[in-house]
């Protein structure tokens, strides 16, 4: 597999596909068994959470017998996602104690990154930055010897991170979400490359929802010659030269498979690439003169949760997402789009004017249960 530099700043290099620890098999030992068998394909970055359950025990176990020393070990925390202890803050000391925590779960002496977990708004980031604040517990713990690198991850606006990332000499990388179905974080992809700091994609194949059949996504593949709808979408974001790495979340040896193989075929050309975000475009324009999600149709007098029912009609009619939308419309608790009763109340509260009523219609035909 290709391997790049991790950006410029940390001084190394990444293969461009590694291994998301989230979501690993319950099993022990299958579980080491497929990390071990990920790591033997190449994948060398491993992104880990204090947060993840056991996932930092299993890693533990799994990069005995020599694999420690073939990885990039990360792991992350931050009081705002997930409070070990009711005192935790995000202060020097808190992260202090969870990275001695993280080296014994995950029986190392050293951790190659340790990051800032989830960056999510500009609060946030004055919090980790702050003296006595996160940053500077994980510097002192790279000054110890503990902690090689750092960097964070992030959800916070692409507005605020333009702001702010020129002043942040302090990261080495950053986790971002980049896909088909979210491309909205490219710019601020690009100004962290454009800075020297590495760049890692979670969620390439949008959390699993691009696994899904889509007769519009399969066209768009078939037309790029992609070898599927997860090739499309994983090519997609490594055809970006913005991108270091993604993040392969496994579960099975056959997403490590479906990675490599996408990883070793051409980037998509220039051409290819505009084909790709024409379509795209198109989506998102159409999406645009749809549901925005502002809730000003709430609340509805029959308690339909009105957004989350044009957001899956969206799916289904745009994204060609049918048997998903199907699926998740059926596993809805409440009231669904058949408990309209037409009142009107909705639309005229709507920003968009959307009639909102014949779509309540539509999807109690098309998503609901089937005579």
């Amino acid at each position: 597999m290709e391997s790049v530099p991790f950006g410029k700043r940390c001084g190394l290099s990444v293969n461009r596909v590694s291994i998301g620890a989230m979501r690993l098999p319950a099993d022990l030992e299958e579980a080491v068994e497929l990390i071990r068998h990920a790591i033997d394909g190449g994948l060398r970055y491993i992104d880990t959470s204090r947060g993840y359950g056991e996932s930092e025990w299993v890693l533990g176990r799994a990069l005995k017998d020599g694999y420690r020393e073939k990885v990039i070990l990360s792991t992350k925390s931050s009081p705002w996602v997930w409070k070990i202890r009711g005192s935790d803050e995000a202060k020097a000391d808190t992260i202090r104690r969870r990275i001695d925590e993280s080296l014994r779960r995950l029986d190392v002496s050293e951790l190659d990154f340790y990051q800032v977990w989830n960056i999510d708004s500009r609060e946030h980031y004055e919090q980790a930055v702050a003296p006595g604040g996160m940053v500077e517990g994980i510097r002192k713990a790279m000054a110890e010897g503990l902690v090689r690198h750092t960097g964070f991850t992030t959800h916070d606006s692409v507005p605020n991170l333009l702001a702010y990332l020129p002043a942040v000499d302090w990261c080495e990388v950053i986790l971002f979400t980049y896909n088909l179905l979210n491309r909205s974080y490219a710019p601020a992809i690009a100004a962290a490359h454009k800075l020297g700091i590495g760049t890692i994609i979670m969620n390439p194949v949008g959390g699993g929802t691009l696994t899904n059949a889509s007769p519009v996504l399969q066209q768009l593949a078939d037309q790029v010659g992609a070898a599927s709808v997860v090739d499309l979408a994983l090519r997609y974001v490594l055809s970006n030269p913005d991108v270091d790495t993604i993040i392969s979340g496994i579960t099975r040896k056959s997403d490590v498979a479906s990675c490599l193989a996408s990883a070793d075929r051409p980037r998509f050309t220039p051409e290819e690439r505009r084909t790709i975000d024409t379509v795209l475009d198109g989506i998102s324009a159409a999406s645009a003169r749809f549901c925005t999600g502002c809730k000003y149709c709430l609340p509805c007098p029959r308690g339909i949760d009105i957004p989350a029912v044009m957001k899956t009609v969206f799916e289904y009619r745009h994204w060609g997402f049918q048997e998903l939308a199907r699926q998740r419309y059926a596993e809805w608790k409440g009231p669904k789009a058949d408990a309209c009763s037409r009142c009107g109340a909705c639309e005229k509260k709507c920003t968009q004017k959307l009639t909102i009523m014949a779509e309540m219609a539509w999807a109690a035909e098309e998503l609901g249960p089937k005579a």
